[in-house]
């Protein structure tokens, strides 16, 4: 995920903790931070097929993502 100026922090961390399986929302807070902090943050690594859901899904709730890495 990228930083942007047009998420708050409370929306960042409950679509994180709602869509990454295993976020809770003090650990959503924290992506939150870090990605504030720094600009960017991984959110999951795995298989790429989950991956493509997930991005798919935090991008429809309003939150800019970097491209798919494939590792």
């Amino acid at each position: 995920m990228l930083n942007d100026d047009h998420n708050t922090f409370d929306h960042v961390a409950k679509t994180l903790s709602r869509v990454i399986p295993g976020v809770s929302l003090d650990q959503g807070h924290r992506l939150a931070d870090r990605i504030h902090g720094s600009g960017r943050a991984i959110v999951w690594t795995g298989p790429r097929e989950p991956a493509e859901l997930y991005w798919e899904q935090l991008s429809e709730a309003g939150l800019t993502m970097a491209p798919l890495e494939q590792h």
